[in-house]
């Protein structure tokens, strides 16, 4: 017995059920009628059932086939609902995909990526976790996230990684201070004054310990937010150091900043993405734009033109 039914064999069973006639019904489905014939002769023959009683002057569904008229209308119905559906995720209409990334980037970089994004496909749903780059690469394990964008580089049988922008650093002091006029400083030079830390599990912290050593910063406290740090600074409690994706958090007239060359201390970006599954069409949409819009290409910088 045939347990397989195709959505053309179900179309044409309806068809033929609802006219009664097969000369109406192959005009229905666009078929000849000796094609429509042979339609639901196999269909007949497949399932082991007569779905028809024929006659030279009448067509008319047997018992079984009225059985079947009901079941055979939710059949296609769902058939038809999935390929929709199908068609709608491969023509971007419909979808879902899940990022990952630093806070540094998910604010001030991403609106504007995201904006074009959403204007391009409004029917696909977008989840964003600003995270450190050890939570993110959690979400990214566990498959909460589909792409990460974090400062550890991540290459296992489970994750790859590639470079995605490198992100400077910069020296933020209130206005008027020594330090913001002069030679550029030198690790010695910010030494000298207490320091406004973020956290130790951050990136940002680590490449600056590790830029620094073996020389010690005058830790006057350590904060997790970097609107903290702004705060802090302008009160002119201490000065501190931050990558350059975060500079507009200190676009302040009390504040001044000044990019530092200190060997070593430039921050790498890497995407991540599963190497042991394919991108959704959805999430592959969002990867070839994020690379397209990478910080310091042409399409940002033309992004931030416009407004965006």
């Amino acid at each position: 017995m045939q347990k397989n039914l195709s959505a053309r064999q179900l179309r044409a069973f309806l068809a033929l059920a609802d006219t009664r006639s097969f000369t109406r019904a192959a005009a229905a489905c666009h078929l000849s009628q000796p094609a429509f014939s042979a339609l639901i002769r196999g269909l007949e023959d497949g399932i082991g059932l007569r779905l028809f009683d024929r006659s030279t002057r009448h067509v008319a569904p047997t018992p079984e086939g009225e059985a079947f008229i009901e079941a055979a209308r939710q059949l296609l119905t769902q058939a038809e609902s999935a390929l929709d559906a199908l068609q709608d995720l491969a023509a971007l209409r419909r979808g879902r995909v899940a990022l990952a990334l630093l806070p540094s980037l998910a604010a001030g970089w991403l609106p504007g990526v995201l904006a074009d994004f959403r204007q391009a496909h409004p029917g696909i749903e977008i989840e964003v976790f600003d995270q450190l780059s050890e939570p993110c690469i959690s979400l990214l394990r566990s498959g909460r996230a589909d792409i990460a964008l974090a400062a550890t580089r991540v290459d296992s049988d489970e994750l790859r990684a590639e470079p995605f922008c490198r992100d400077d650093f910069h020296l933020v002091c209130p206005t008027g201070h020594p330090l913001a006029e002069g030679p550029p400083p030198k690790p010695k030079d910010v030494a000298a004054w207490p320091f406004v830390h973020l956290s130790r599990t951050s990136s940002v912290r680590q490449y600056l310990d590790a830029a620094t050593l073996p020389l010690r910063l005058h830790t006057l406290m350590e904060v997790d937010q970097l609107a903290t740090v702004k705060g802090m600074v302008k009160a002119g409690l201490g000065v501190s150091i931050v990558p350059t994706l975060t500079l507009f958090h200190f676009d302040d007239p009390a504040l001044h900043t000044r990019p530092l060359r200190w060997r070593g201390l430039t921050r790498q970006i890497w995407l991540l993405r599963r190497r042991d599954r394919g991108l959704s069409q959805a999430a592959q949409a969002l990867h070839t734009r994020l690379l397209a819009a990478r910080p310091g290409s042409t399409t940002t910088s033309r992004s931030a033109a416009v407004g965006h």
